[in-house]
């Protein structure tokens, strides 16, 4: 029933456009005719200017609306493209810049003391230092832990070591670095004894970064 009432608004809409379409056509035929017959009675000079106008008439309308339109559109879709390529670039950027970030936040946590309750890096660095130079060479030994964040600890360790030679302060560092734990050296300060040109007071701060047990 729907499709028959469909039909019969799409006839009655047609029949009415067709009656519209009659009454133009019947309005402008006496006005071509007109035009016709004046062209006719113009002077072959004359009829060579019409043509001439009427071909600037013909292009003018062709460029306002058929080459404009598609001119104008052709140049909103290079806009457009434009727009998204930077767009894809700006992506691709955030991507890279994300999966740098990614690796060295892997990196960072590789170098993040995995840390418990009793965690020390104090006892850690005493028990090093104790094999590589001696406790008799170790002056002191300072804790100086300090809080980053609620979920990371700076472990931080002030050591002074006293009458080393070379050899025992390359073990000493050495040492340092062989640690089970990632621990750098962040600060080394080396003096040299004024009794002995081949010894060396040491100042050294070795700190790790752990999560909060």
């Amino acid at each position: 029933m729907a499709a028959g009432i469909r039909e019969r608004i799409a006839d009655a809409f047609h029949a009415v456009a067709d009656e519209q379409l009659k009454q133009i056509s019947e309005r402008m035929d006496p006005i071509v005719s007109n035009l016709l017959a004046r062209y006719q009675k113009l002077e072959s000079r004359e009829k060579v200017l019409v043509r001439i106008a009427g071909a600037l008439f013909a292009v003018f309308l062709l460029y306002n609306l058929i080459y404009g339109p598609i001119r104008n559109l052709q140049e909103s879709l290079d806009s457009r493209i434009a727009a998204r390529q930077k767009e894809l670039a700006e992506v691709r950027r955030l991507s890279l810049v994300y999966s740098e970030l990614k690796l060295d936040l892997a990196a960072a946590e590789k170098r993040t003391v995995s840390t418990g309750k009793d965690f020390s890096l104090f006892s850690v660095l005493e028990a090093s230092l104790t094999k590589s130079v001696g406790r008799d060479k170790i002056g002191s030994i300072t804790p100086a832990d300090k809080r980053i964040s609620d979920e990371l600890m700076d472990y931080e360790v002030n050591v002074k070591l006293n009458d080393v030679n070379l050899a025992q302060l390359v073990d000493t560092l050495y040492g340092v670095k062989a640690l089970t734990v990632p621990v750098i050296v962040s600060n080394l300060n080396i003096k040299k004894r004024p009794q002995n040109a081949h010894s060396f007071d040491v100042e050294l701060t070795c700190s790790a970064v752990g999560k909060n047990g």
